[in-house]
């Protein structure tokens, strides 16, 4: 089990930006993929972004290059830069992780989520 903590979250005005924070601990293992979801009020968790161990990323299609998905294993941290931030990115932002031991998947663990609320 792998427990998440998020971090980071708060109110910002449209336009500004905003780095949430995903610290980890427990049995992490070298591969696997750590990501950012999120969930508006009345509406499905979509994803945000993903990085995996090998530092390949996958980001969502409404994010349309404002965001970024950095790690860092040292501190078992995984962050998420957010530029140029609009109202329609309110939302709880929840932190995935999913491991895997030689290939196979093993676990899949989220946080509780932090609020992002974006506004004027």
């Amino acid at each position: 089990q792998v427990r998440l903590v998020e971090s980071g979250g708060g109110l910002v005005q449209p336009g500004g930006s905003l780095n949430v924070s995903c610290a980890a601990s427990g049995r992490i293992f070298s591969s696997n993929i750590m990501g950012w979801y999120r969930q508006a009020p009345g509406k499905e968790r979509e994803l945000v972004a993903t990085i995996s161990s090998g530092g390949s990323t996958n980001y969502g299609d409404f994010v349309k290059g404002r965001f970024t998905i950095s790690r860092d294993n040292a501190k078992s941290t995984v962050y998420l830069q957010m530029n140029s931030l609009k109202p329609e990115d309110t939302a709880v932002y929840y932190c995935n992780s999913k491991q895997y031991i030689n290939g196979y998947y093993i676990s899949d663990d989220w946080g509780q989520g932090t609020q992002v609320t974006v506004s004027s």
